[in-house]
């Protein structure tokens, strides 16, 4: 990894999420070497990739370089690339472009999508993890809506507009939302050769109310907003199987779509080379202690989502979200400088400042420790709180810009395809039809 030495003690970051980004601005100029890997050369601000997916936000807007974030630090450095397993005999990472030894690890991989072992639901769906899957939903919504005006059959039209988000939680919930919005207020002016009427949106929950990580008044609030903008709910029903048309549930429900988005679940995005008691199953999650030391190793921590710190309050481990992610990050980096310098480090507390979800225009609901809301108010919290987290002044003022803009004018300027998905089609066109 051409990685100089140094009399520092080198401290390897592995993941360049929030909780990467935390420790390594604690990290920042405390005579320690560090090292962060990515597969990717920037920061995704996950909360937004609705946005991007639904032509609100172009992807610049929500990513920042990393190289840009630790370009003033000193021994710092960043290495693209992906770990494949970590050699925890010989204290060192092995990448597809070398190996390094490391003094200390830190392992924030974050999340993946969870398809729960079904194959052909994660062939067929489409998932929204990550800054690519967004542009190729956005993608394939647009193209979707270029083919229906070519189909004279109404069921193959009516399958290509007719939208199935499988998770009722934060991410279906305001990705349902602007769907909405652009069925309301868009896509009806662009396809005017279309019943823009006919075009549905499905949201699946598998319990008995959406949000469900959220007070119940937020989610009757939701709900209630959902439904005004024309959104169908299904809840208590489970999806079993999508062959990329239909949809097969647990009840007698059965949907006919192109587009099935999958927001049901994630699962921790592992490493091999951990001892198996170290893992959650199923969860994929690391286990820590309340220093976030993962269990059975000294020099090795696991923070953020891929880690599952198991105490009475959160038996399961912390809301794999960002403000847990963020707070452990910040103190593992002045935890790891006090274990160098011997001295006795401080467990872990998570400070619940709340959650949130939007679902429109002027619609939002917010859940502080002791008070809910929801409206318009709690509307301008959540967008007062996403522009806050963002990193970098330009991406604050771009996005900010962006929705002056669509609020103003009820429009969505990222409806591009700019990289076309292609996913294979259920639809044979003959001369006839198109």
């Amino acid at each position: 990894m051409n990685i100089p030495n140094s009399k520092n003690p080198r401290v390897v970051i592995i993941g360049g999420g929030f909780a990467g980004i935390a420790i390594s601005k604690k990290l920042r100029n405390k005579n320690v070497q560090v090292v962060l890997i990515d597969k990717h050369n920037y920061h995704t601000f996950q909360p937004l990739l609705y946005q991007v997916a639904t032509g609100g936000l172009e992807a610049g807007s929500i990513a920042y370089p990393i190289r840009k974030v630790i370009q003033e630090y000193k021994d710092f450095y960043f290495r693209l690339t992906t770990v494949k397993e970590i050699d925890t005999e010989n204290q060192k990472i092995i990448s597809e472009i070398g190996d390094l030894h490391y003094d200390y690890l830190v392992i924030a991989t974050g999340s993946k999508t969870n398809y729960f072992g079904n194959k052909e639901i994660e062939r067929n769906s489409m998932s929204m993890k990550t800054i690519p899957q967004s542009l190729n939903i956005r993608s394939l919504i647009l193209e979707n809506f270029e083919q229906a005006v070519l189909i004279k059959d109404e069921t193959e039209r009516n399958a290509l507009i007719n939208f199935v988000l499988v998770g009722g939680g934060p991410t279906g919930v305001e990705l349902a939302g602007a769907l909405a919005e652009m069925k309301r207020a868009i896509l009806q002016k662009d396809y005017p050769d279309l019943d823009i009427d006919k075009m549905q949106i499905n949201l699946i929950q598998s319990s008995d109310r959406i949000l469900n990580t959220m007070s119940e008044k937020s989610s009757i609030a939701a709900e209630k907003f959902l439904l005004d903008l024309g959104v169908k709910i299904w809840k208590n029903v489970r999806v079993t199987n999508y062959d990329g048309r239909i949809i097969s549930t647990s009840t007698d429900l059965t949907f006919d779509s192109a587009t099935v988005i999958w927001t049901a679940g994630v699962q921790g995005a592992k490493i091999n080379g951990l001892d198996s008691k170290s893992l959650v199953e199923k969860a994929d999650r690391i286990l820590v202690n309340q220093y976030n030391q993962v269990k059975g190793y000294e020099n090795i921590f696991a923070i953020g989502d891929i880690c599952s710190m198991e105490i009475e309050k959160y038996p399961k481990g912390h809301p794999m979200m960002a403000q847990p992610a963020i707070q452990q990050g910040k103190l593992l980096g002045e935890n790891l400088i006090k274990l160098i310098h011997k001295k006795t480090m401080k467990a872990f507390e998570y400070n619940d400042k709340g959650s949130m979800a939007t679902i429109g225009r002027n619609l939002a609901v917010v859940d502080l420790p002791h008070y809910h809301f929801s409206g318009i108010f709690a509307w301008f919290v959540w967008m007062f709180v996403h522009l806050f987290s963002l990193i970098g002044f330009k991406n604050k003022a771009v996005v900010f810009l962006n929705w002056v803009y669509n609020y103003i004018w009820f429009d969505r300027e990222g409806r591009l395809i700019i990289r076309p998905f292609k996913k294979k089609s259920f639809i044979t066109f003959t001369s006839d039809e198109v």
